[in-house]
């Protein structure tokens, strides 16, 4: 028989119509399930069947189905089928016909002496091989959990019943009996920390949770106390093919350690910053008390400011962990601490981009150089004037070919100075790398600074 994508009859041969008792007219233009009426199991095998062969293009088999059909009398006969549904497709690959191959194994001694039969039990083969497979995968797929590193559990039911949990959560929890049992009964130290209102929530909302290093108490060992975890971990709603939440899936992993490493790594920095403060004050009060009775006060502002940079820079180094910092923030930063209420005349653009700690120090007192020397000689020092700052990056096989340019305007009229300062110098010295440069021009237009470093 051959059914189009509706699954109306468009023809059946001879013997379909002989096996089914029918007649071609009756049935061409009519839907399957209107000509040949069916319910319960064999219409969901049969109309399963069919929406397989629709969905994915490729043929199907029915080793054995009961669909009753009409007798002359109105009544119905018993019958019992086999059935293959191959696709037939279009020029775009998609399904266009059905053909519907039955054989009737209502007889089966009749059926042995039928061609067809090694059909029948080819089928059948198929069948059975397809579940040994899906069984196969299904104990490949348990034995991967089972020794997954991080820790797996499946939930069953609206009450939070185990139905699985792989050895790491079995190791978690002690080694307790979770199988059957719901977590409140296999778990009881989670009810107190509002763990089962929090499944609850999952399965009625369809919402999964996620845990970022949370804090969790559990009784690991019967003898002893609570002992407090941090876990990284998810509650996944598990959905039926109505869209129904049937289950809950947990994932994660103990991230214990990580969280105490990273606290003595924050201990040891912020005491690491704590001591350089103390250094720069100490330095500071030498400077002062040694200059005390010398009449060089500017300096020794110039000498404040440049401590107070190093410890700004130092300050944002200790918020990224020591380990890298964003040159638009270093820049800001810097500025901030320098022109004040003059920060809108100075505009910074460039993208993001985290360079180490020792180019980030340095980059820090660049800006400040620029910025006090902006103020006191250059486009700050009057009105109208303004500053640019701008950085970009390019990929080199060295690394990050980064380049930062500082541009003044509208200050007053730009000289050359007869002596490089130390501020100069400093400049000079860039991202304080060996590989970089830095250029220095005193334009008509303004002062510029142009620092390139492979970082």
């Amino acid at each position: 028989m051959m059914l189009d994508r509706d699954l109306t009859i468009v023809w059946a041969n001879r013997e379909y119509l002989k096996v089914t008792m029918r007649r071609l007219d009756d049935i061409v233009g009519r839907n399957l399930f209107e000509a040949y009426p069916s319910e319960g199991e064999s219409y969901r095998q049969l109309r399963a069947s069919f929406d397989r062969v629709l969905e994915t293009g490729r043929p199907d088999e029915i080793a054995h189905i009961r669909y009753d059909i009409p007798d002359e009398r109105g009544s119905f006969d018993t019958h019992y089928w086999s059935a293959t549904h191959t696709p037939l497709l279009n020029e775009a690959g998609g399904v266009e016909l059905i053909l519907q191959h039955t054989v009737d194994i209502t007889e089966v001694e009749e059926l042995r002496r039928m061609r067809e039969a090694m059909g029948v039990l080819q089928r059948a083969r198929a069948v059975e091989e397809r579940y040994a497979d899906a069984n196969k995968e299904l104990l490949q797929l348990r034995a991967l959990l089972e020794q997954a590193p991080g820790f797996v559990a499946v939930l069953g039911t609206s009450d939070h019943r185990f139905v699985m949990a792989n050895a790491a959560y079995r190791h978690l929890v002690g080694g307790r009996d979770l199988i059957g049992k719901t977590v409140g009964e296999a778990l009881p130290e989670m009810i107190a920390q509002g763990y089962i209102d929090t499944l609850d929530r999952v399965y009625t909302s369809g919402e999964p949770y996620f845990g970022a290093r949370e804090e969790v108490k559990i009784q690991h060992d019967p003898d002893e106390g609570l002992q407090t975890l941090f876990l990284e971990f998810i509650f996944q709603p598990i959905f039926s093919d109505s869209g129904e939440v049937q289950g809950i899936f947990i994932q994660g992993h103990d991230a214990t350690e990580e969280v105490h490493a990273e606290d003595h790594q924050r201990l040891l920095i912020n005491e690491l910053n704590h001591r350089v403060k103390n250094t720069l004050a100490i330095v500071q009060g030498l400077a002062q008390q040694s200059f005390r009775t010398v009449e060089c006060q500017p300096s020794m502002d110039t000498f404040s400011a440049r401590l107070a940079a190093l410890a700004s820079a130092h300050n944002l180094l200790t918020e990224r962990h020591w380990e890298s910092a964003d040159i638009g923030t270093i820049v800001r930063r810097a500025l901030a601490a320098t022109v004040g209420t003059d920060e809108d005349r100075v505009s910074c653009a460039g993208p993001k981009l985290a360079i180490d700690p020792q180019a980030a120090v340095a980059l820090a007192m660049v800006v400040h150089e620029l910025s006090t020397n902006a103020i006191k000689y250059g486009a700050l020092s009057q009105e109208g004037g303004k500053v640019e700052i701008e950085w970009s990056a390019a990929i080199v096989d060295e690394g990050t070919d980064v380049t930062f340019l500082c541009r003044e305007s509208g200050g007053p009229p730009v000289e050359q100075p007869q002596s490089k300062g130390f501020g100069s110098r400093l400049i000079k010295r860039g991202f304080g790398v060996t590989n970089g440069s830095a250029k220095l021009e005193y334009l008509p237009e303004g002062f510029e600074c142009r620092i390139e470093a492979v970082l």
